[in-house]
């Protein structure tokens, strides 16, 4: 398997710092926040990367991470030109990923202390052009996508709803997805959103309508560190998880 960690984004809730560097490179403890989407992946076994970046600090990218050797694993980087949405991006991986290949994406602020291997290792039994996603249960979920589970089969969402005013449930989608190459596929039936963007909602809706959206639920702490605050709890939770 591969894996894609989208890390571009201009960051705007954590400006003005974001003025000076891409959010995915800001200190996270002692590391670059994306630097622990890498060792995540590469402690699943996933080794072969693919980071989309924008285009500030790219160069920034290319000197701290390089190669990816350092790191214990083989980086490729493509450069997302505008903030056109998470599923833009995603599409940016057609050609790093096969047709029938299945992979990994990480939200580059996404911060979690699970390993992901046991996920994985699931994600792989599921048959070809189905998906699975990673949850969370959180104290607010009106801030995020909340997934609607299928009544019939409970292991199953059947749609999700982007920060709704009355939650179905308190679970949270994170920034944890896991496709084949069908994907783009998918990518191409959706329409952009009111604020111009490709959502990577939409896409997993698809999937949810067609039966193929899969779940598991996060055990241990998980944080989106894009505002000051969060940034610093990030902090808190992940020392010690990298050298």
């Amino acid at each position: 398997m591969k894996g894609v960690i989208l890390a571009g984004g201009t960051g705007t809730r954590l400006y003005p710092l974001t003025r000076l560097i891409n959010k995915h490179l800001l200190p996270v403890g002692n590391h670059p926040m994306v630097s622990y989407g890498i060792e995540r992946l590469r402690q699943a076994g996933i080794t072969d990367i693919l980071m989309v970046i924008g285009k500030q600090s790219g160069g920034l990218y290319t000197q701290y991470f390089g190669s990816g050797e350092h790191f214990g694993v083989n980086l490729t980087y493509r450069v997302q030109e505008s903030a056109g949405g998470i599923a833009e991006a995603l599409e940016l991986a057609k050609g790093f990923i096969a047709p029938d290949e299945k992979f990994v994406v990480l939200l580059g602020d996404n911060l979690f202390l699970d390993d992901l291997t046991p996920y994985v290792d699931k994600f792989k039994q599921q048959p070809p052009g189905s998906a699975r996603v990673l949850l969370k249960p959180v104290k607010d979920p009106r801030r995020y996508g909340v997934p609607v589970f299928d009544p019939d089969r409970p292991d199953l969402i059947s749609y999700i709803e982007e920060k709704p005013q009355n939650p179905k449930s308190n679970y949270s989608v994170t920034g944890i997805y896991m496709y084949d190459g069908a994907v783009f596929g998918w990518i191409q039936g959706i329409n952009r959103s009111a604020r111009g963007e490709l959502e990577i909602t939409d896409v997993n809706n698809l999937y949810a309508r067609n039966g193929k959206l899969e779940y598991d639920v996060l055990q241990l702490w998980w944080g989106d560190a894009g505002t000051f605050e969060s940034l610093k709890e990030a902090a808190e939770h992940m020392k010690g998880v990298l050298p």
